[in-house]
């Protein structure tokens, strides 16, 4: 929910830059990987050396495509330019990018909640070098020194571009979070924020009244987080209206945004297209796919998030809110198949999805290898009584911990059996029976107890009892 005082409108526009799954990068054959000793990966193309010509790479042709049919953009013939600008991490003082014609034209992205955000464009690109200031406070002025390492420079980029359609700096996360599932559904990007190949510059401005012309805008650069993200649209809007409502004005400009202060600072004055420069690549053809090769992309695409997200509310009917919270944290995990074949098993699909978000997704192990069948029989298990839902979380660890197993023998060697019908109302009996002073308490009113009188059951049957017919028998003889 916005807090942007009454009677103000922000308009928000994001940039994200993504960095393709390549092997190689985008111009020449040097390895793109992240975390290698600085310096390693490059060669005269990727140094813009004189007489080295770049050889465009057609695997990031094909992902950038990818990404393209995923946001339902045009796909298109495109050609490169030279966008020219003198940074220290640009060795040959231009980018290779695409101006005037992207590969990927206007298309669209629907968020969860049902609202539509444009795309206005997403093209191919490569990256720059990382700069490194040391000392101070990290940025260029006041640092001691600065080193550059253009391992990072030449791996190929798209930039998507999306309309000023989003409305919120809640909005603005949603954006990025959904693009980043989609990104990585597609395979063409891994999405990891934390390691800087998804990138996020926000454009923000702000209006009196809805129907008002936009607002002067300013960009927030090089957002590495969906906290940043929405904490920074969120500060730059006020940050505008307060010095709109002292009489001042915006002024273009491209700004930090700095995590610890919670605040954005002025890095420059906002550049537009003419101080690039621009004029097409000599040295690069245009890029012509043909229909067929965009279909073979096209066939290749796994379900995006939305259509995923669709699939599980099929199986749930009419979800609630916890539901829906739960399955968005699934898909985004890609965790959804666990559901599906849960369910497909006999499962209910509430306890599969509760399963998958709770522990599935709480896992700090991999995922990958895991047997879903193996954690299918597990929730059956636990469906038809045969084990408490704390026994099936215990053997649910087991089973992602070793990649999959038989949950009976990992049951049975736990020593978690059924217990007898009837059984479990002598042990309720027991407890309240040995608690006579707290039973009158909670019978009382003092609610806390009732997590008192659980724990002696639960450790009386060592885990056995279901914890739902355990709160039913104490209510039951509460009231």
């Amino acid at each position: 929910m916005s807090t942007l005082p009454d009677g103000w409108f922000m308009v928000v526009g994001l940039e994200v830059h993504t960095e393709l799954r390549t092997e190689t990068k985008l111009f020449c054959g040097c390895a793109n990987a992240f975390g290698d000793q600085p310096n390693t990966n490059i060669c005269p193309v990727c140094l813009g050396l004189p007489g080295a010509l770049p050889v465009l790479n057609q695997r990031a042709v094909e992902y950038a495509i990818r990404i393209g049919l995923a946001l339902h953009c045009v796909i298109q013939d495109s050609s490169f330019h030279r966008k020219n600008y003198f940074y220290p991490d640009m060795p040959k003082d231009f980018q290779i990018s695409q101006y005037d014609i992207p590969i990927n034209g206007p298309g669209y992205l629907d968020l969860p909640g049902g609202v539509r955000i444009g795309i206005e464009r997403a093209h191919l690109e490569e990256d720059t070098g990382k700069t490194t200031h040391l000392g101070g406070t990290g940025r260029i002025h006041g640092s001691d020194e600065s080193l550059v390492d253009y391992n990072r420079s030449g791996v190929p980029l798209v930039e998507i571009v999306s309309c000023p359609d989003i409305r919120s700096a809640a909005q603005a996360r949603a954006y990025a979070a959904e693009l980043r599932s989609i990104l990585i559904a597609s395979g063409a990007s891994d999405g990891r924020m934390e390691e800087g190949s998804m990138r996020v510059d926000a454009n923000v401005s702000v209006r009196r009244g809805e129907d008002q012309p936009f607002g002067t805008r300013c960009e927030i650069k090089n957002l590495n987080s969906l906290r940043s993200v929405q904490r920074a649209v969120e500060y730059e809007a006020l940050r505008q209206i307060a010095l709109l409502e002292d009489g001042g004005t915006v002024r273009q400009e491209t700004r930090h945004w700095d995590e610890d202060a919670g605040k954005t600072h002025t890095l420059r004055t906002k550049e537009e297209a003419y101080d690039y420069r621009y004029f097409p690549e000599p040295d690069l053809v245009p890029v012509t796919p043909t229909q067929a090769f965009i279909d073979t992309v096209r066939t290749g695409l796994a379900p995006m998030p939305a259509e995923r997200r669709a699939a599980l509310v099929s199986l749930l009917g009419e979800p609630n809110d916890a539901q829906i919270d739960q399955l968005l944290a699934v898909v985004e995990q890609g965790l959804d198949h666990f559901v599906i074949t849960a369910v497909n098993a006999g499962v209910n699909a509430p306890l599969a999805l509760t399963r998958t978000a709770n522990e599935l997704a709480a896992s700090d192990r991999s995922l990958d290898n895991l047997d879903a069948e193996a954690i299918a029989a597990t929730l059956l298990l636990e469906q038809a009584g045969d084990l408490s839902a704390t026994q099936s979380k215990a053997v649910l660890a087991e089973v992602i911990a070793h990649g999959g197993g038989d949950p009976k023998a990992i049951a049975k060697s736990k020593g978690f059996e059924h217990m007898a019908d009837g059984a479990l109302d002598l042990v309720i009996d027991e407890v309240i029976a040995a608690h006579p002073d707290e039973w009158e308490r909670f019978c009382g009113g003092d609610e806390k107890l009732q997590g008192f009188f659980t724990g002696k059951i639960m450790a009386a049957t060592k885990g056995q009892a279901d914890g739902k017919a355990v709160s039913a028998g104490l209510r039951a003889r509460k009231n």
